[in-house]
């Protein structure tokens, strides 16, 4: 699309990013005229991402300022190429509603010296229409199509104002409304920050290598083996893999770490990244959209489309609430003169002021901005939340169920012990176990081979090598034949007693025993353990202390299981599951402890994190099927986002209760001043705009939550 790249295609789906989107109820409404409009098949606005996604004919620009001009609802316009934006106080209500002032105290002066009536009129009409422009060119159009949102209701009651010689009044309301609306645009968009901060991320252009040429191209049009030049300081602008180079990478914006992760060839790396002091050269592995933080961006808008439960209580209400206050208003105009004789200019300006808090604006706002403002910073921490409803259950978890390896533990075993018998030298068994184990994949012997290379010894010559697998290999070293493996294929029954207790007690502490033997003689053992993560032990102290039971389900036998618990804090623990197993632990906690999150890789936990009622998947960067599969991702392998989320969810689940509750008083006790006529209409103004902006303001307080 030619103007601003405004529609991105996706299959039959259009993409616009737009302006001017302040009211929830009035994003609701200009969805629905979207939908009607001829060609379209489906149309969603995503109110915290500012977008309009529609399904089927492409509309232009002009159709969907034309369907939005009722509340300002307009196509962002093509970005500033010096990066340099129009700020708030610049725009075009508040500079009206700052000349709608001036006028006001113009009027006020005139009236304080005694000026002519004329004049004070004057100018408090001219006042109503520098402030009140805006509001009547979007209010207009809907009161002729019967459409009564805000900007209608505010143009009705100014007009009344006006009518019944209330000049002054109507001047003010215009200004009060004017000022509402800027604060609304400003606090709108500081909700929407994070978002905005991470489509930011990456750069729009990549320096690559192509066919021995450098060029300077649109990340659209950087292709998958292109290689990508990444210059010290310079933010990288797509995944890919490092070809050439090492260097110290900050990740923060992917993985929500602080501390940058030294790369060097071989390594991944993710679009959005800050490269550090080193010269990169990168073999792009994904296409622009397909990259880590794309995926990242687009699960997040999509999240603040999902509602959260708060919001179907909300969305009922005000369905009721709107039609309800307006039949009420029109009674009150005609019962006031007819029942109690009051004169019809007063009971028309108590209907006028009843009119003004008839939108729900604060209570349709209360949920779905509290949601953007906590999906945002999770997102900013290395969170990612894929919806509000997620965003509310987790904090109201009773218990979360751990996967052990890669979760609680870093998944890569360490060889904690190596014991010697039969007058064997370490450095000796050390060099022997090397030099086998070098030829396996296995885990357990790249263990064995990063312990050698820590003590610089190097592996002895092996030869004639042969895996049993499941059980351990052999091969002949120094002419003589050894084998390495499990102790039940390595050692008879009748072995030695001393032997025997040596290597039951390091099981019993949790160890995987590794036997090293030549011929019939026993040269070594070696005691490995999967390492706790550093994190894991506060963290799970940290979810004991906000209420939530830690329980672990692991593969492993009972005994690692039962010492890994013990060292991490967990009480619960069960041993020696399959993934069907874990599905049926989960499926049997939930009705006996309540709501129950699974924490585990995405991949063979997947089950029982769908069974869960929040699946929560580790070290989403670059992992496709976590960041699918899961409801929860922690971005980076770092347990203590956990407790973030649980405080952030709980944090957000209080402010919605707030919002929720304000609205309702603000709004009742409004409606309750209009009996005995105490509600002005600047009282009106100030229960209706006032509730919603501190109702924003207040969710704006979740993006202050720090991890």
């Amino acid at each position: 699309m030619s103007e601003g790249e405004q529609a991105i295609h996706s299959e039959a789906e259009i993409v616009y990013r737009l302006t001017g989107l302040t009211c929830a109820d009035c994003a609701a409404k200009f969805e629905r005229e979207v939908k009607k409009t001829p060609g379209v098949v489906d149309a969603r606005v995503n109110f915290g991402a500012s977008k309009l996604t529609i399904r089927g004919e492409e509309l232009s620009r002009e159709q969907i300022n034309r369907l939005g001009a009722f509340d300002g609802i307009r196509v962002e316009e093509d970005p500033v190429e010096d990066g340099q934006v129009i700020p708030w106080y610049r725009e075009r209500q508040a500079l009206l509603t700052g000349g709608s002032l001036l006028l006001i105290l113009f009027a006020l002066g005139a009236k304080g010296v005694g000026a002519p009536q004329s004049l004070v009129v004057g100018l408090f009409l001219s006042a109503v229409i520098t402030g009140g422009w805006e509001t009547a060119q979007k209010g207009l159009p809907g009161l002729f199509r019967l459409r009564f949102d805000m900007n209608a209701l505010m143009t009705v009651a100014v007009a009344g104002a006006i009518g019944i010689g209330y000049w002054e009044e109507a001047a003010v309301v215009a200004f009060l409304f004017g000022v509402s609306e800027t604060l609304q645009v400003y606090t709108s968009g500081k909700a929407r920050s994070s978002l905005k901060s991470l489509l930011d991320l990456a750069p729009r252009k990549a320096a690559i290598r192509r066919q021995g040429e450098e060029l300077i191209l649109p990340v659209e049009e950087v292709e998958v083996g292109d290689i990508l030049l990444v210059r010290p300081g310079e933010k990288l602008a797509m995944d890919g893999r490092v070809t050439v180079g090492m260097s110290s990478v900050n990740q923060a914006a992917i993985t929500g770490e602080s501390v940058p992760v030294f790369k060097e060839t071989g390594d991944e790396v993710f679009a959005g990244s800050l490269n550090g002091d080193g010269f990169l050269e990168v073999e792009v592995t994904k296409r622009a959209e397909e990259t880590t933080l794309s995926k990242i961006i687009s699960m997040v808008e999509e999240a603040q489309e999902k509602r959260a439960p708060a919001q179907a209580f909300v969305d009922s209400f005000s369905k009721v609430y709107t039609p309800a206050i307006l039949l009420l208003s029109l009674a009150i105009l005609l019962i006031k003169p007819t029942w109690f004789g009051i004169p019809w200019t007063d009971a028309l300006y108590d209907a006028l002021a009843l009119l003004i808090v008839a939108c729900p604006c604060a209570l349709v706002v209360s949920t779905p901005m509290a949601i953007v403002s906590a999906i945002g910073n999770a997102a900013r921490n290395g969170v990612l939340i894929k919806g509000g409803i997620y965003l509310e259950t987790i904090g109201s978890l009773n218990v979360i169920a751990f996967d052990k390896t890669g979760t609680l533990t870093r998944g890569e075993p360490v060889v904690k012990e190596v014991v010697t018998f039969n007058g064997a030298d370490r450095h000796q068994v050390l060099a022997i176990a090397a030099s086998m184990e070098s030829m396996s994949e296995h885990p357990l012997a790249r263990a064995v081979v990063r312990l050698a290379e820590a003590e610089g010894i190097v592996p002895a010559g092996a030869e004639e090598f042969q895996a049993h697998p499941g059980r351990g290999a052999e091969a002949v070293v120094d002419g003589r034949l050894h084998r390495i493996g499990s102790p039940r294929w390595m050692l008879p029954d009748d072995i030695s007693g001393e032997i025997r207790e040596r290597i039951e007690e390091l099981e019993d502490r949790g160890y995987t025993v590794v036997c090293l033997g030549a011929e019939d003689r026993l040269l070594a053992v070696f005691a490995l353990a999967d390492e706790v993560r550093d994190t894991s032990r506060e963290a799970v102290r940290e979810l004991k202390q906000a209420g939530i039971h830690p329980v672990m389900l692991t593969g492993d036998n009972n005994r690692t299981a039962r010492a890994i618990a013990a060292e991490v804090g967990v009480d619960e623990y069960r041993g020696e599951l399959l993934p069907q197993d874990k599905l049926e632990a989960v499926q049997e906690l939930k009705p006996s402890r309540g709501r129950i999150a699974m924490v585990g890789d995405g991949v063979n936990d997947a089950p029982a994190m769908a069974a869960a009622d929040t699946g929560i998947a580790m070290g989403g960067a670059g992992t496709d099927t976590a960041l699918e599969t899961s409801d929860i991702v922690l971005m980076a392998d770092d347990l203590a986002k956990l407790p973030f989320t649980v405080r952030l969810s709980r944090a957000a689940l209080g402010i919605i209760r707030q919002n929720i509750t304000f609205s309702l008083v603000t709004k009742f006790l409004a409606v309750y001043l209009v009996f005995p006529g105490w509600l002005t209409l600047w009282l009106a103004i100030f229960a209706d705009m006032g509730a919603t902006i501190l109702v924003t303001l207040n969710s704006i307080r979740l993006l202050k939550v720090k991890p």
